[in-house]
């Protein structure tokens, strides 16, 4: 029996559809974590831009915040649902000796991220503002939320995409966070 080639020419989409659907179903069971983000920030100093203070109750963020004390840097905005999400996790964080939450409002007004903290609750140890989102862009911010954890030398060390869960801190994220702060109980004088 003999193929045409007009019948060779229908099946193709269909194979290129099948071929396609049989690699996104290999990649998205191959365990690999797909919110661990490569940056080409880790392993170096926190970037040089400051943010100015969102009240005047806590200060804005400076690159010299980060010397001294393992942080965590959250990039949040008061109109993304995930930033609701992972608040909890953010106010837990918040209570963990040793550990200083810092926060950067990206692309939002003053009032509406005051409102989220007055709603929410605020983690944070001192926030500072992008209104416009370039500040953040050399911290490779292109979104929210994103989460960076900085060494006590204010070197960068881990950068999570998306809400912080449990699965996020029980995974790579969270074993480099418990490290850094196991390394700093640890260190003479702490």
């Amino acid at each position: 029996m003999r193929v045409s080639p007009r019948r060779v020419l229908l099946a193709l989409p269909l194979v290129a559809f099948l071929t396609l659907a049989a690699v996104f179903a290999w990649r998205v069971t191959d365990g690999e974590d797909r919110m661990a983000v490569p940056s080409a920030l880790i392993g170096r100093t926190v970037p040089a831009p400051t943010f100015p203070a969102l009240s005047d109750a806590l200060p804005g963020v400076e690159p010299g915040r980060f010397q001294g004390s393992v942080s965590i840097v959250n990039v949040f905005a008061s109109w993304c649902a995930p930033c609701r999400v992972e608040h909890p996790k953010l106010m837990e964080l918040g209570e963990v000796e040793g550990l200083e939450v810092v926060g950067i409002n990206y692309k939002d007004q003053v009032i509406a991220a005051r409102r989220f903290l007055e709603e929410l609750g605020n983690p944070y140890d001192a926030i500072g503002m992008d209104p416009e989102g370039r500040r953040s862009m050399e911290w490779g911010v292109y979104g929210v939320p994103e989460t960076f954890i900085v060494d006590a030398e204010g070197v960068i060390r881990a950068k999570h995409v998306g809400a912080i869960t449990d699965s996020t801190l029980s995974g790579e994220f969270g074993d480099v966070l418990r490290d850094l702060l196991a390394e700093g109980a640890a260190a003479p004088g702490s």
